[in-house]
């Protein structure tokens, strides 16, 4: 029982340091999305989008998934006190992510005027993709810097690193978007690569690694397993980020620019404010499961503990969104946007299906298993694009959302069974009670606002979402003793 309650408050400790981090990057990103929409409107996010999903695209290709499949690297090495080893297998993957992050900023660079008139139907933003594959490299940089500082389990530092790049980025780019408009955008860009790169590699010195040679066919020898796994990954990322490619270059064409600013301020919402649940634990859920991957039993407790916790947290901020979608929407943007509130609701419902099957998905990336983790991303990528297309096609932005609920679903589904049918993976009782208990309180919530005139769906929904967190509070108690935690705070 005390090793249970030592689990789970080691889950909420290393949530609750980088759950403040995403926090105050999304008090971060609400400023910074705040100043686009005011003084650049949709059409403005949408450019925005366009330009940073296509370089996000190209370095899905070129970065060959180091910054995901390192980490079992390094945090292996560490693990292991050898000094001599830590130091060359850092080594190796510095090298690697220089190499393939000058493959991305030069690929960039020559297919320019290609990937204008692909993005955009001209070559109009030929100069801009010039000027971003620059990005491409830095972003690779500090990836790795990050993957450091999180392989050596250095989570103080890589929240520092979070907090500092974001803070100076936005004070350097709001200036940029006040006197330039959508002139301000690439620059703005740029920017935050070049603090996101200065920031971690300030922090990433701090970690005391030794010195050491390592010849060429040591790199090559080290680097094949890095990146054999990477290349999977890599395959995996890109044909995450061409499905999103897709959609968006397909929104484009058949509803315009402001739609496409409306998809990405939608999703920004229900992805990176809803979202940052995900964020704050897989810094540190995927090094702890990695270290017990090997045995199923151990594995499966962990991947439970982490579910349990990851709907209990996140099931009252839906609720809220779900109720007050319509004031979330003018808080983080403007009335121009109230058109995705549609969307994010049932794109919410999905959130719940979300949190599970992200938390089981780890298990095939902790194991190794590079091709189940591939084949497994690569069915969602096509269902979910079919969808997605399909959803957008029939029912415009709301349709967008039924398909993200829909797909999600179809996921969990999917990847539990994989699970279960590889490693014996199987949710306990708690965890089905918890998430059924918050799936109803949020359908009705989604039902009250849906069927429900405002104001009146505020006074009736407000109830449900306390149930909500009393719900919550009452089982994270009962599972880390959450008072006494809140009272030895208190005294100190």
């Amino acid at each position: 029982m005390q090793e249970e309650k030592a689990s789970y408050r080691s889950i909420m400790k290393a949530t609750s340091l980088f759950g403040g981090v995403q926090v105050f990057n999304i008090l971060i990103a609400i400023i910074r999305s705040k100043a686009i929409a005011v003084l650049l409107g949709p059409a403005g996010i949408g450019l925005a989008g366009l330009l940073s999903s296509t370089t996000g695209l190209v370095q899905s290709l070129t970065n060959f998934g180091l910054g995901k499949s390192a980490v079992r690297d390094i945090s292996a090495a560490y693990g292991s006190n050898d000094v001599n080893r830590i130091s060359k297998v850092a080594t190796v993957f510095r090298r690697l992510v220089w190499v393939t992050g000058l493959l991305g900023a030069i690929s960039t660079f020559l297919l320019a005027s290609w990937l204008s008139e692909l993005t955009f139907g001209n070559k109009e933003y030929t100069i801009a993709f010039m000027w971003l594959s620059a990005t491409l490299l830095l972003n690779q940089l500090a990836s790795g810097q990050n993957v450091i500082l999180q392989g050596t389990r250095q989570l103080k530092y890589l929240a520092k690193a979070n907090l500092l790049g974001a803070l100076i980025g936005l004070f350097i780019s709001l200036p940029l978007y006040y006197y330039k408009g959508i002139d301000g955008i690439v620059p703005a860009i740029i920017i935050a690569s070049i603090t996101s790169f200065l920031i971690g590699w300030y922090f990433a010195n701090k970690v005391n690694i030794a010195n050491v040679k390592v010849t060429s066919q040591e790199t090559i020898f080290e680097g094949k397993v890095m990146l054999k796994m990477g290349f999977m990954l890599s395959l995996s990322g890109l044909i995450t980020m061409g499905g999103s490619y897709i959609v968006r270059i397909y929104i484009s064409n058949i509803g315009g620019l402001v739609d496409v600013g409306l998809y990405n301020a939608g999703f920004a919402i229900i992805g990176t404010y809803v979202g940052l649940i995900f964020a704050a634990m897989g810094t540190d859920y995927y090094p702890r499961l990695s270290g017990i991957a090997h045995d199923n039993q151990k594995a499966t407790t962990l991947i439970n503990q982490q579910a349990e916790i990851a709907v209990l947290i996140l099931a009252p901020i839906l609720t809220v969104f779900l109720i007050f979608i319509n004031w979330v929407v003018i808080l983080l943007y403007s009335t121009k946007f109230i058109s995705v509130n549609e969307m994010i609701q049932w794109a919410a419902l999905g959130m719940y299906f979300k949190a599970a099957s992200w938390c089981i998905g780890f298990v095939f990336l902790a194991k190794g298993a590079s091709k189940v983790f591939f084949w497994n991303e690569l069915v969602v990528n096509i269902y979910m694009l079919g969808l997605n297309l399909a959803g957008y096609y029939f029912y415009g932005l709301k349709g967008l959302g039924v398909s993200f609920l829909i797909s999600y679903a179809l996921y969990f589904l999917q990847v539990f069974l994989l699970a279960k049918y590889k490693y014996e993976f199987g949710f306990n009782s708690e965890f089905y009670k918890i998430f059924g208990i918050q799936l109803m309180l949020g359908v009705l919530c989604f039902s009250i606002t849906y069927f429900v005139l405002t104001p009146w769906s505020y006074f009736i929904g407000l109830p449900f979402i306390l149930v909500s967190v009393w719900y919550s509070f009452k089982e994270l108690d009962k599972r880390m003793d959450l008072k006494g935690i809140i009272g030895n705070y208190r005294k100190k």
